[in-house]
């Protein structure tokens, strides 16, 4: 970590490793703030950005036990602009070249198998997207206006076809929002956020920790969102988001892809909440069984197999994807030490986190870089854990 620190790779870090529910491990280095010299300690709140899409999940998964809703409902019963669903026809050239097709299922849009995108990605919809802002960025607004602008546009493939990292959990919390009948920022505080614990997790930087929250960096000379485009530019740690500027200071967008800040003694809580088969201190969100279940690998077989052409924030050989993560399948095909069964995920701001069943592993790790495949950062860590651990 501070390697990273020192080769200016990094702003700063902080790192939390639990086993069997004891910590472990802690380390924070750097600085979360490089214009004044503000530490990266234990409690910096952060912009986890995708690491929200297992807590959507779990928020889906709550109304799914409850009877509510379940996994094989087309989105379209929901969000009614999705009605009309049509495709990209094989080798189109124009994002008009069309078909009919069938709108994507609650499940695939966890799985990102539902035919969406990001901006980031290649392709036509990823590029009208960009050219939309479809982004679901805080300072966005209205969460079911976009869900709409996002359904106006064709799907990148047929539903089922592919897999394609996608805003698809951004449209899953809308799902949320009209199931559960409350906004998505009350029904992660009310069944989420406040029975774990995690008080300084929220779509806005709560109001007393404005002092704590980081600013965020990249190494490209242009928007750091704009993988396509990606150029490096002359400073490594270019500022790109002030924190007392930022929109994540007063919300309007409740993404349930990207949306949450947070400390890492908050987001170690939901993985232990994960860990321990839906339950913390005796706080119970889903049972076992479902957790188990949102743990397997619910592709046909790993990412790769499916054809992606889009960003990910894990590998794709060897790595399936579960209901809100990734699942490992066969470390050796994904040339970084692990277990079968890791269920992970990571932020575009270079956050990460993982849960390991066999070793009884909760780790997550906190940064604030964007994008996140700017160094194998990720792939290191797990080696130095690893490595680590002899018994």
């Amino acid at each position: 970590m501070q390697c990273y620190v020192d080769e200016r790779k990094f702003p700063g870090a902080s790192l939390l490793i639990a086993r069997g529910g004891d910590e472990v491990h802690f380390n924070a280095c750097g600085l979360r703030d490089i214009a004044t010299g503000a530490a990266f300690e234990r409690d910096t709140v952060v912009r986890i950005y995708s690491m929200t899409k297992p807590v959507t999940t779990v928020a889906l998964m709550m109304l799914v036990e409850r009877g509510l809703v379940h996994l094989d409902a087309p989105v379209s019963g929901f969000i009614p602009a999705f009605a009309d669903a049509r495709v990209l026809v094989p080798g189109a050239v124009s994002i008009d070249q069309t078909e009919p097709c069938d709108p994507p299922t609650l499940h695939q849009l966890l799985t990102h198998t539902g035919g969406l995108s990001y901006p980031f990605n290649p392709g036509l919809l990823s590029q009208a997207m960009e050219e939309q802002n479809l982004l679901f960025a805080p300072d966005q607004g209205d969460l079911a206006g976009m869900c709409d602008q996002v359904a106006a546009l064709p799907l990148a493939h047929r539903p089922g076809t592919g897999w394609e990292y996608s805003v698809g959990i951004d449209i899953i919390g809308r799902v949320v929002e009209i199931v559960s009948g409350k906004p998505l920022d009350r029904y992660f505080a009310d069944e989420i956020l406040a029975p774990l614990g995690m008080t300084e997790t929220a779509f806005t930087v709560p109001a007393g920790a404005r002092d704590r929250f980081a600013a965020l960096y990249t190494p490209l000379a242009g928007d750091a969102m704009a993988l396509n485009e990606a150029e490096k530019g002359g400073d490594p740690l270019r500022l790109v988001d002030a924190p007392e500027e930022s929109p994540f200071l007063d919300t309007a967008m409740r993404s349930g892809g990207g949306g949450l800040v947070g400390t890492i003694d908050d987001y170690m809580k939901f993985c232990e909440m994960l860990r321990r088969g839906g339950e913390l201190r005796g706080e119970r969100l889903l049972s076992p069984l479902t957790v188990a279940f949102m743990r397997r690998n619910h592709l046909p077989g790993d990412i790769a197999s499916m054809g992606p052409q889009s960003f990910a924030e894990q590998p794709m050989e060897g790595v399936g994807f579960g209901l809100g993560g990734s699942v490992v399948l066969e470390p050796g095909r994904t040339r970084v030490p692990g277990s079968v069964g890791d269920f992970s995920w990571g932020g575009m701001a270079s956050t990460f986190f993982w849960i390991d069943p066999v070793l009884d592993l909760s780790v997550v790790f906190f940064t604030q870089l964007a994008p996140s495949s700017s160094y194998p950062a990720r792939p290191q860590l797990k080696a130095l854990v690893h490595g680590a651990l002899v018994r």
